[in-house]
């Protein structure tokens, strides 16, 4: 009796958070090692299926790294990542687009299928303008070019809550094309990021395998519960968002000033993290507010 009282408790403390957040847009991206496992995919998928009946409205943006990897691997293409970001030459982004679609984009929409979900397979190509963006090098400044690697400059949005407004929950690929058609690769996290700001999304959600920002990465009880978006500088400056990171949480910056609520970064392997952290008084992740 004592473990019914508790699940119903439960149910209690997650009822101002369905109330609240019903008919409300949750971007979620979905990637990284945390993707890699199949009954981790499965809970995360679960759980958005979850959100979709408790009266939400998710939109999943994924990558899918390791299966293009994979696949270039076998095609005998080779990978190569200038800062951070894969070199893709018109033979990548072939695959790329295949395994995209075909592969993780299919796997995905056919799991929330199998518990009853709605999910919808929208390729970016289709609602994500995108042209063509190079880097530089840190020590000389010179461009470099990275091929058909792009960046997102206009969303569908119309399209996509056509398909929230059916009942269904949009799952993207992280691929754009520009006015002459061409397909660009869109690094998933900056896509998310333009998703969720054009939506105005109520929040905009990390999942990956590390469990927020830390003070000191080698220590998981040095997680930051919750950054200013105008504490972001210093923190960079203090070296404790670096690397990757420090793109992916501008752009979440930028998603803030465009009028996204909340911005959550979470590890995705922990069960049930995405419902800890939108149904719970306490969250688990590290939260991004407006300043």
């Amino acid at each position: 009796m004592e473990q019914l009282i508790e699940k119903a408790a439960v149910l209690i403390e997650a009822l101002p958070y369905i109330q609240d957040f019903r008919n409300s847009v949750v971007v979620v991206k979905f990637g990284g090692s945390a993707m890699e496992d199949p009954a981790c995919t499965r809970g995360v998928l679960r759980d958005i299926v979850f959100m979709e009946c408790a009266g939400m409205k998710p939109v999943i943006v994924h990558g899918g790294g390791k299966a293009i990897s994979a696949r270039l691997k076998e095609a005998g293409i080779p990978t190569r990542f200038i800062n951070g970001l894969r070199y893709t030459c018109e033979k990548t982004i072939k695959v790329v687009d295949d395994v995209l679609h075909n592969e993780v984009n299919a796997e995905l929409v056919q799991m929330m299928a199998e518990m009853h979900g709605k999910a919808c397979m929208v390729s970016g190509k289709n609602v994500l303008r995108a042209e063509k963006v190079n880097t530089t090098d840190a020590e000389t400044g010179a461009e470099l070019d990275l091929g058909f690697v792009g960046q997102v400059v206009n969303v569908d949005t119309e399209q996509l809550r056509w398909v929230l407004a059916r009942g269904e929950v949009p799952v993207i690929t992280p691929l754009g094309s520009d006015m002459d058609g061409r397909v660009y690769n869109i690094n998933a996290d900056m896509a998310a990021c333009q998703i969720a700001a054009q939506l105005r999304a109520r929040k905009l959600v990390f999942l990956s395998d590390v469990p927020g920002v830390l003070r000191d990465a080698k220590d998981e009880s040095s997680l930051i519960s919750t950054i200013r978006a105008d504490q972001v500088d210093a923190l960079v400056e203090e070296k404790v968002i670096q690397g990757g990171m420090i793109p992916k949480i501008r752009s979440a910056v930028a998603a803030l000033e465009a009028g996204t609520g909340k911005v959550h970064m979470i590890d995705g392997r922990l069960q049930h993290s995405l419902l800890l952290e939108i149904f719970t008084h306490r969250g688990i992740g590290t939260q991004i507010v407006p300043a």
